[in-house]
């Protein structure tokens, strides 16, 4: 059996997307001897700041990884489009005369999702579709002038390229109703994001005691329209001025905005650094009292599932959402020691950080619930019925 597994992001990148494929395609070798998987992909190209080495080509046992060179970009809608023309018609031409079982695509933007059922109908094979994000309703959000002509055309790509899938996955409870009200005869499943086993095999000591030295709130992910920070950092460090700093790990399409309204409210108390591997990323983690979440105050927010949140909740921190929606409940329900308050609010971020605990929470039951390792699996083995049906 062969199959084609589309990811716009795949290991050594930094993003959801990557450490989500690669979980997977660990899980689906694992499931079955007679496996071979192509893995079409890009360079290492998330933040223009940090672009860890990795081979064009790279071929192991039944793994064949073809990592395409895109245009440099740095994040912004054009760029970005531009980039991923450039990686679809690269992928035609591979997969042309290619035979395979399956086409599995991984989605947070809808057109890799597009790619992979042009392929899968140009090769009569099933499509097995994974949505990490609602691009008709995110454009609608962040871009509204562009989405006045572009909605209604990224609407119909997402009902046909759906309606072409044998199955869909959506990583989050809260797509159900958009997707299901679409899509009534559709065969829907909900394999969330998960822990990685480099959070589950490190857990973080108690933080040091925090008498007489400022908090520090960490911020570890992606600076971009979707985070909102530069709406709400600015705020909240002024606020706790003296008695937290604020660390901002990362890059994005919003760091530059983010980094000139912290200059205009002359903050003396945030930082930004840039984006860094797993490994330093827990010394991070290990230096810090609280953890912060943020999403931007969109509607289309409100129906996702941050990943980061999966991964903060393993560490024991207390963690800092400000997020709205299912992701609110998902936090409130199954995070303990999660203080949630009303995105790009400041006052009530101030007021939801006093609720806080400081040091380690055990989190034990949620890491044995969510850890990556156990939904890749149940993942793998959905997929691979779905290429023998």
């Amino acid at each position: 059996m062969k199959l084609l597994i589309l990811s716009f992001y795949f290991r050594p990148d930094l993003s959801a997307g990557s450490f989500r494929t690669t979980a997977l395609v660990d899980a689906l070798l694992s499931a079955r001897d007679d496996l071979e998987i192509e893995i079409i992909t890009t360079l290492p190209n998330r933040y223009s700041r940090f672009s860890p080495e990795a081979p064009e080509f790279e071929e192991s046992g039944r793994l064949r990884v073809t990592r395409i060179a895109l245009p440099g970009h740095q994040s912004g809608m054009l760029d970005q489009a531009v980039a991923f023309l450039h990686f679809a018609r690269r992928v035609r031409r591979l997969t042309r005369r290619r035979r395979y079982d399956l086409v599995y695509a991984s989605s947070s933007r809808l057109m890799t999702a597009v790619l992979g059922a042009q392929i899968a109908r140009r090769a009569r094979i099933p499509l097995y579709l994974d949505i990490r994000d609602i691009f008709s309703d995110t454009i609608g959000d962040v871009l509204p002038r562009i989405a006045l002509f572009a909605k209604p055309v990224f609407d119909r790509l997402e009902r046909r390229t759906v309606a072409a899938a044998a199955s869909v996955n959506l990583v989050s409870e809260g797509f159900r109703e958009h997707f299901e009200a679409r899509n009534a005869a559709k065969r829907f499943t909900y394999f969330t994001n998960g822990i990685d086993d480099e959070f589950l095999d490190h857990p973080l000591s108690a933080p040091a005691a925090s008498t007489g030295r400022p908090m520090v709130i960490l911020y570890a992910g992606n600076i971009g329209e979707g985070q909102g920070l530069h709406r709400i950092v600015p705020d909240l460090a002024k606020r706790l001025a003296g008695r937290a700093v604020l660390r901002i790990v990362g890059d994005g399409g919003r760091r530059a905005r983010l980094e000139t309204a912290l200059e205009e409210a002359r903050v003396g108390n945030a930082e930004i650094v840039g984006p860094m591997g797993r490994a330093e990323l827990i010394g991070e983690y290990e230096m810090a009292d609280v953890l912060f979440l943020h999403l931007n105050d969109y509607p289309a927010f409100r129906k996702v599932l941050p990943s980061k949140l999966f991964e903060y909740a393993a560490t024991g921190r207390p963690i800092l959402a400000g997020i709205a929606g299912y992701s609110a409940q998902f936090a409130s329900q199954h995070v303990e020691n999660c203080a949630v308050f009303p995105p790009c609010d400041g006052a009530a971020a101030e007021a939801a950080l006093l609720r806080l605990r400081l040091g380690n929470t055990n989190r034990a039951n949620f890491c044995a619930n969510f850890a990556r390792r156990t939904i890749m699996a149940r993942m793998a083995s959905d997929i691979l019925a779905q290429a023998q049906a």
